[in-house]
């Protein structure tokens, strides 16, 4: 088999490990609810997957619900719920819509209710009542984007624009009983970032938010300024937490994959943490130093870069990572390095991700597009396709962070 197909084993076995499945039915099967009303909520990419599992084991406790996923991730119907699909990572009409309905269903609850809230990444766009104009959010959301900030960052400023996130919908559940079966997409797994922490007590200061805007050079509204000034919700008594899964698992399932696969695997980080650019140059640097190596090779780093908004391309931080690192392989020994984002979107793509071997550069330099200007102009999704180094994969149903693999075939 050549190196290509060993790439696309390692992908295939590291998503199914990730899977929420196993991990919302360990959560739940022991766990009581009381006599009064069981509602489900469900926020994030991986919404349906956690709530078609939930349903499965609840049957027909569940009395009413609400899932809010990104477009195309719904897979069909579910039972006692209503499903809606929203923007991502741009909160739109329908992010608004739907989190009302949310809202709305936990109105009136007495203490004898239980909340059970399914939290995905991707949650932080999909679950939104602003506290600001709309357009003013997604104003802010784009050049926050563009500007590199990484997702804690990110989530810092939008939770105190918003009246669901950093606990405040936890707080509109009260005094109901909210049990938060969580799937982590945030390296260190930190409760109340994920999803923006719509049901954990906010752990992040006001002090913080300013400096973040301060160090992307952001200006913003008065009203904006106002908002971040007013002091979080620092302790919730009506919520208990359970984390479930992680960019951990991601790896340690490829890992298992590459030995299976006759690799010696040396898992990197599962911490990664950078532009995009700079974790691919890395990761070149490493098949260099061992191109002369006389066995298989496999190097595996989990977590996520950034990417700086400079040109108008298309692509993402896994098609960046990889296209960069091209240069840094071009001409090895039979080299591979792909990344993927385990949601199956990378970026505002339909990619998971991409691929590049020794080969990539000579192939775009052929039909001439220069791997510098390409990303100059934030544009490796063109590249990719040219040389057919996407990964398309799909919405895969889970959403741990990304894996980048450097592949050294023996």
């Amino acid at each position: 088999m050549n190196i290509r197909n060993d790439a696309q084993l390692i992908i295939d076995a590291a998503i199914k490990a990730a899977l929420p499945d196993n991990a919302v039915k360990k959560a739940l099967e022991g766990h009581g609810f009381s006599d009064g009303k069981l509602l489900l909520i469900a926020i994030g990419k991986a919404a349906w997957s956690m709530a078609k599992t939930a349903c499965e084991i609840l049957s027909d406790r569940i009395d009413d619900g609400v899932v809010i996923t990104k477009y195309d991730h719904a897979k069909g119907n579910l039972p006692h719920v209503r499903i809606y699909e929203a923007g991502h990572p741009v909160p739109d009409a329908n992010s608004f819509k739907a989190t009302e309905e949310a809202i709305k269903l936990v109105q009136g609850l007495t203490s004898e209710d239980t909340v059970l809230f399914l939290i995905s990444g991707g949650g932080s766009a999909l679950f939104e009542k602003p506290l600001i104009p709309n357009e003013m959010l997604e104003n802010l959301t784009k050049e926050l984007l563009a500007s590199g900030a990484n997702i804690v960052e990110m989530n810092t400023i939008r939770k105190r624009l918003s009246a669901v996130k950093g606990g405040k919908f936890a707080k509109l559940c009260e005094p109901a009983k909210v049990f938060s079966v969580v799937l982590s997409d945030i390296i260190g797994d930190p409760l109340d970032m994920i999803a923006s922490g719509p049901a954990y007590p906010d752990n992040s200061t006001s002090e913080q938010a300013r400096e973040i805007l301060k160090r992307y050079g952001l200006t913003v509204s008065k009203e904006i300024n106002e908002l971040l000034s007013i002091e979080p919700i620092h302790e919730l008594n009506n919520v208990t937490t359970e984390i479930t899964g992680s960019v951990s698992q991601l790896c340690e399932a490829a890992k298992r994959k590459c030995e299976e696969l006759g690799y010696e695997p040396i898992v990197l980080t599962s911490s990664l943490s950078c532009e995009a650019r700079e974790a691919g140059s890395f990761l070149a640097s490493i098949a260099q130093h061992y191109n002369n190596t006389e066995k298989s090779l496999a190097f595996i780093a989990g977590g996520e870069t950034v990417v700086h908004l400079k040109g108008n391309g298309l692509g993402g931080r896994n098609q960046e990572l990889v296209l960069a690192s091209a240069v840094g392989i071009a001409g090895l020994q039979d080299v591979a390095i792909f990344s993927i984002g385990s949601d199956g979107t990378d970026g505002p793509t339909d990619a998971a991700g991409g691929y590049v071997d020794t080969n990539t550069q000579r192939a775009l330099e052929e039909r001439g597009i220069s791997i510098f200007d390409t990303l100059e102009q934030n544009n490796a999704y063109y590249a990719l396709q040219a040389c057919d180094g996407l990964i398309m994969t799909g919405p895969t149903g889970t959403n741990v962070n990304d894996l980048s693999v450097l592949l050294i075939k023996r």
